[in-house]
């Protein structure tokens, strides 16, 4: 039986205490992970990171948006279609687009857009792996000849990108935006895919959403792992649906522990 990890957005910004967007839960997290992959090198036959990645003018950074006395917004502000129409909200940059956007996202019905600090920027700590997760990939590497795949995802700067098989709205100019094809083909190969990282309450839900919605040959492969996850504060109402989901798709669901045993 062949068996591949995807791992989630493990990086510093969210899995650091110092980080710009640390999620409450996320160092222990990673160490979990970093164990499993150490105690069961051998029967890891791939590995998967997802990254991401921004802009600091980014759709859901504070510097892209202001108000009509030219105020940014703060951290954790939603920001909605009628706000937009109304001029609560200005987008500084790629106006039509990035209004256009906000009202799409809404059309889809899974996630509101709220603005972030401003984290995993291209070529910072805060985007690298956490140290304690790379340690171990290293390790697995050398052990077994195999190199880790890192995905990167969030580079445009006009949608977000949850979901590492696609962005929330995709552009039809943008390849990187559109559905993964590729790696959904890589994934499906194997036996069993276990899904774990940061944070479950978006960019692990998402990924979860993408796979259920455009990867269905998948989803018999899937384990969630549900100590290897955890969510941003006060926020992790949002993914309920997609979690429901899931278990109604009969996706399985296990603490780290029961892992191969």
């Amino acid at each position: 039986m062949k068996n591949a990890f995807l791992i989630i957005d493990t990086q510093f910004d969210f899995c650091h205490s110092e980080g710009a967007l640390f999620v409450p839960g996320a160092e222990q997290d990673v160490e979990r992970m970093a164990n499993l992959i150490r105690q069961h090198a051998q029967q890891i036959d791939h590995i998967v990171v997802t990254l991401d990645t921004h802009h600091i003018l980014d759709i859901a950074h504070p510097l892209f948006w202001h108000d009509d006395a030219g105020n940014h917004p703060n951290p954790f502000t939603q920001i909605t279609g009628a706000d937009v129409d109304a001029g609560r909200w200005i987008p500084r940059f790629s106006v039509d687009k990035a209004k256009q956007y906000i009202h799409d996202l809404e059309a889809d019905g899974q996630f509101a857009h709220f603005i972030w600090p401003e984290h995993c920027l291209i070529g910072s700590k805060g985007a690298a792996l956490h140290d304690t997760l790379l340690d171990a990939l290293k390790d697995w590497s050398r052990k077994r000849d195999l190199d880790y795949v890192a995905v990167q995802k969030g580079l445009y700067p006009l949608s977000e990108h949850f979901g590492v098989f696609r962005a929330q709205v995709p552009d039809p100019a943008i390849s990187d935006t559109q559905l993964n094809t590729a790696l959904i083909a890589d994934l499906s190969s194997f036996d069993a895919v276990y899904l774990m990282g940061e944070a479950k309450s978006h960019c692990v839900a998402n990924s979860l959403k993408q796979i259920i919605d455009f990867a269905p040959e998948m989803v018999p492969k899937l384990v969630v792992v549900t100590d290897c996850m955890s969510d941003v504060t006060g926020l992790g109402f949002l993914a309920d649906p997609i979690y429901a989901e899931a278990r109604a798709q009969n996706v399985h669901f296990v603490e780290s522990v029961a892992i191969f045993a």
